[in-house]
């Protein structure tokens, strides 16, 4: 290995555990965001308006999905650690904007603080990639699994956070929660600062241009079957674990208890990823997705047997495990599908179908909740599951893998 190679890897490891501290700080948001959102709106709302709940988690998502793109455009612009900057400002802003809403009364302003919140999460989406972009191959596989060791950290960091300032603003809830969010963002501003390299510069974008039409792409039944597994893997989360909180306030468990379930959910959804793609290598991708439909499924029958604190945080952390396998195994599905020239417009497509699914079944969580009660979304976990599963097995049995 030469010194110029060595020299890489030295700053791509620094820029890596720089990015993975940053990513445990500023990527808290989403976890504190699940933890206290429909709460939240549930607190705003007047008592006939319980289905809507959850909207300000369905704007998060909407936020998100918004701006991945313009994310992408900005910091080929002006960089990757200023792009990262300003993401960690907006995040500061929505936190501001969320803290105000509830010590206001204002639902809408709620809405629109978790919407700002959600735009800036897609700022620390891009962490992983940052993390990847220098030093050899080896090094960027490490880099990348570091970065998730972060995300990790932030299922800890988030709940840990709502715990600590719920009295803050006593006798108004939540407001230390999302305050928190302000924090921690100006927190991260400071540990992004150092990030040199290419870490810092802007990134090499791959044309959105080029090769086989998109329509001919999705049309492929590899392509649908992964959508599909991805759409229901990540759907059927967001439906429990948006409506978790509810259930377990409504069962008269305690506020910690619904934030001790999110980070023991959130640990489940990211901690297999050390791991997940080794699986997928020695067992194939076919076979975790459908781990992780069971795991779904399992998911619902563990939340059926009962309603005690046990009962919500072992589906949460099922629901989570389910998750992991089954979206990263559906996303190395969809990887078989495109060649390189195709990969932005494909992966575009995707996301912007997917995060519209996750979107809808986020604030369907809240009316389902508020009119059909906790057990019946548990029981909508084996249908979706059951029509995922047998796509797997079309796409397993009747259709081969071939070169796109």
């Amino acid at each position: 290995m030469t010194d110029a190679v060595l020299d890489d890897d030295r700053e791509a490891r620094r820029n890596a555990l720089i990015l993975a501290v940053a990513g445990a700080v500023v990527g808290s948001a989403p976890t504190i965001v699940f933890s206290l959102g429909g709460l939240a709106g549930m607190y705003l709302l007047p008592p006939n308006q319980p289905a809507l709940a959850t909207l300000p988690l369905s704007f998060f998502i909407v936020g998100g999905a918004l701006t991945a793109i313009p994310a992408a455009m900005l910091m080929s612009r002006i960089g990757r650690r200023a792009g990262f900057i300003v993401g960690a400002v907006i995040g500061a802003i929505g936190g501001l904007i969320a803290s105000l809403a509830v010590l206001r009364g204002s639902f809408p302003a709620l809405v629109a603080g978790m919407t700002v919140v959600g735009s800036a999460n897609a700022f620390v989406q891009q962490y992983r990639f940052a993390a990847a972009d220098s030093g050899s191959p080896p090094m960027r596989a490490k880099a990348i699994s570091w970065v998730l060791a972060g995300g990790v950290a932030s299922g800890i960091i988030g709940p840990q956070a709502v715990i600590f300032t719920r009295h803050l603003f006593d006798p108004i809830p939540f407001v230390g929660g999302f305050a928190a969010i302000v924090v921690l963002a100006l927190v991260g501003i400071l540990l992004l600062l150092p990030l040199s390299g290419a870490a810092r510069r802007a990134p090499t974008l791959v044309s959105r241009s080029g090769g086989r039409p998109l329509g001919e792409i999705v049309r492929q039944p590899r392509f649908i079957v992964s959508l599909i597994c991805a759409i229901g893997s990540y759907s059927l989360m967001s439906l429990v674990m948006t409506a978790a909180p509810l259930a377990m306030i409504g069962c008269g468990l305690a506020q910690d208890d619904a934030a001790l379930g999110i980070q023991w959910h959130v640990l489940a959804m990211f901690g297999p990823s050390f791991f997940t793609g080794a699986l997928i290598a020695r067992f194939g991708a076919e076979t975790i997705v459908g781990v992780g439909l069971a795991l779904l499924a399992g998911c619902a029958v563990v939340a059926l047997l009962g309603l005690d604190v046990w009962h919500f945080w072992a589906a949460l952390i099922l629901v989570g495990l389910g998750w992991n396998f089954g979206f990263i195994g559906a996303t190395t599905l969809l990887t078989q599908t495109y060649r390189p020239e195709e990969r932005s417009k494909v992966q575009g497509f995707n996301d912007f179908v997917l995060f519209s699914f996750v979107a809808v079944a986020s604030f369907s969580s809240g009316q389902l909740y508020a009119t059909v009660g906790w057990n019946t979304i548990n029981v909508l976990v084996f249908p979706i599951a059951g029509v995922c599963a047998l796509a797997l097995l079309v796409a397993t049995f009747a259709f081969r893998p071939r070169p796109a």
